[in-house]
């Protein structure tokens, strides 16, 4: 059972983000701006943080926790799912193209590159809807995460003397959950953005404490030689062929009934798809969620390039200095509570069982209070991005434009607790992490990606063909779990993706163009890359002095060298916490270079506008 100690470092934790909350209050209460951007003040440096923090969210660490325990090092490709270097794309070229418009919120933006007429209300109401679905389905995954991970220290039979209620052991966890979710809740509330980055900025320096400490735990107890004696073959290598080749049958069998049910087998098939659709989903850009809103907030489109690269140094290296150190102290010292466990084992476990018998007294705290952090960084930044849609999208455009500041910020505090109810209700009927992380990313992000790619690059495609090929996407995203229930979202992607592309065809080819002056100023503002000649032309005649963007070529080398540099953040803290020194050697040098290469092609020409 968890020390007093530290418990109540954790509640000193707790109590500094509920002031945070109250500090913040009147700051974020001048203006919708103050409330949801912080007021566009923020240095770049402080948003990455709050960013990363977000992003190291507890369910997502459990998750990766697990993935590392079971496919070794191959398990740094499987985090593509998502895909983790849409932050590459960000960091070369989106994030300055998105700051450029200067708005508020993703649905914003929509009315700006489609305009105000009935392609660009229909296609503004649809990513509202969008952005609803995704927050309450982000909210629910964090929500099974907190639950599962708090039940492991603190027992039901410790609590129950203090609450008038008894709980079936299934509900424990949701019990949890909502105490945590109350909390995280009410400093975001209060404070807005202000309270959500300065938090965060606490939050991160808490966790990469915790996860040196859990790495050098690891280090003094796990040489390479035992860690490679209770391995299959290929576990300790990143590469792989068609098929994934790791067979735990000699040492926990129950392992490849995990890889059997998580449908990874064909690996090679599984990268291939996972690395087509990362692609055109890094290209759509941000989703309209929390990631979106911290890149809004930035001071300058160069500040939101730099925020979205820092995210990767300061989020990478240290999380997975967490994640190799619990992986190989759970292979080594848990291998005979596993076996005792038979086919019963609940992967998603791993990590708060780690913590739980490796971490002492006081440092356990200090962990603790970090990933409790992680969550209610990610839960949040989430929770804000549902009234920035909904109170300046919906009830501000359509409900009472007219409304105050304060009345618009008393609404905010509403739809924050609803958004909160709802998602915590959706979390009551979902049992795994892995079940929501695989809808939201491959079966929800799946119909948003054609749409969201082809609203940058081509100059035709209105706010009409957005609305269907958005509604086509939903719809599919929804439907087609149930039509085929065993099969990993990620395979129908395809069919998903060419559903969503033939509604935005049509709807476009069907209906007028946008608005001349509406294209003319989205160009000339975003000054994208890609299918505008005859926009660029009108721009031309109206400014001669206009310069195209010519930097297709030189953007994507630096994609294609930074999802590599990306690579080497991941491994090099894995490699240092398994001890594997060529490796590690080759790793560190091709990041090196990589480094060299963007620092040179990409941060020394950053356009300050």
């Amino acid at each position: 059972m968890i020390h007093t100690l530290d418990l109540a470092i954790i509640g000193v934790y707790l109590l500094t983000t509920v002031v945070i909350g109250l500090v913040m209050r009147k700051r974020a209460a001048k203006d919708m701006d103050s409330y949801f951007l912080g007021g566009k003040t923020l240095p770049w440096y402080m948003l990455g943080l709050s960013n990363a923090s977000g992003m190291w969210d507890i369910s997502g660490t459990m998750w990766m926790v697990t993935l590392a325990y079971v496919y070794g090092l191959k398990s740094i490709w499987i985090p593509w799912l998502w895909p983790v270097f849409n932050q590459i794309f960000l960091m070369i070229y989106l994030s300055g193209w998105l700051r450029r418009s200067n708005v508020l919120t993703g649905a914003a933006w929509i009315r700006f590159r489609f305009g105000d007429g009935a392609g660009g209300r229909l296609s503004h109401m649809i990513v509202v809807l969008f952005a609803v679905i995704g927050v309450v389905g982000f909210l629910s995954y964090g929500f099974i995460g907190i639950g599962k991970f708090i039940e492991i220290f603190i027992p039901w039979n410790v609590v129950s003397p203090f609450v008038p209620f008894d709980l079936a052991p299934a509900q424990v966890p949701h019990f949890y959950a909502m105490v945590f979710t109350t909390i995280a809740t009410f400093y975001v509330v209060l404070g807005g953005m202000f309270s959500i980055v300065w938090a965060d900025v606490v939050q991160f320096f808490i966790m990469v404490t915790a996860s040196v400490v859990v790495a050098a735990i690891a280090m003094s107890r796990v040489d390479a030689a035992m860690l490679a004696s209770l391995v299959p073959s290929g576990w300790l290598n990143p590469f792989f062929g068609w098929e994934l080749g790791l067979d735990w049958s000699r040492y926990l069998p129950a392992v490849n009934d995990k890889i059997a049910a998580d449908g990874f087998s064909l690996f090679g098939l599984f990268f291939m798809m996972m690395l087509f659709k990362g692609i055109f989903a890094a290209m759509a850009g941000p989703a309209p969620n929390y990631d979106m809103q911290k890149i809004l907030s930035a001071r300058t489109p160069a500040e939101a390039a730099k925020l979205s690269g820092f995210v990767s140094v300061v989020l990478l290296a240290p999380r997975y200095l967490m994640i190799g150190g619990f992986t190989v102290l759970m292979i080594v010292f848990f291998r005979e509570d596993f076996l005792a466990m038979g086919g019963n084992i609940d992967f998603e476990k791993v990590l708060p069982l780690a913590i739980k018998q490796f971490v002492p007294v006081g440092l356990m705290g200090l962990l603790l209070a970090g990933l409790f952090a992680a969550f209610m960084g990610t839960f949040a930044s989430t929770v804000n991005a549902a009234p920035a849609y909904l109170i300046n999208d919906v009830y501000l455009r359509y409900i009472n434009p007219k409304a105050g500041g304060r009345r618009l910020i008393y609404a905010s505090y509403l739809i924050c607790v609803l958004v909160v109810v709802l998602s915590s209700l959706v979390g009551l009927y979902v049992s795994t992490i892995n079940t929501v992380i695989q809808w939201i990313v491959s079966a929800l992000y799946g119909g948003y990606i054609a749409a969201n790619v082809l609203k940058w690059h081509w100059w035709r495609f209105n706010g009409h063909g957005y609305f269907w090929g958005m509604l086509a996407g939903i719809i599919a995203s929804l439907v087609f779990p149930m039509i085929w229930p065993k099969v990993l979202p990620l395979y129908y992607f395809p069919l998903m993706f060419l559903i969503s592309l033939a509604g935005c065809l049509l709807g476009t080819l069907a209906t007028p163009p946008t608005d001349e002056k509406v294209l003319m100023n989205f160009y000339r503002t975003t000054r994208p890359w890609g299918f505008w000649k005859p926009i660029h032309d009108r721009v031309v005649a109206a400014d001669p002095a206009f310069a195209r963007n010519r930097n297709f070529k030189r953007d994507m080398a630096n994609v294609t060298v930074g999802i590599v540099w990306q690579l080497c953040l991941t491994i090099v803290p894995l490699y240092v916490v398994m001890k594997q020194g060529f490796p590690l050697a080759v790793a560190g040098v091709l990041l090196l270079l990589t480094t060299a290469f963007l620092k040179r092609n990409w941060y020394d020409k950053l356009e300050n506008t």
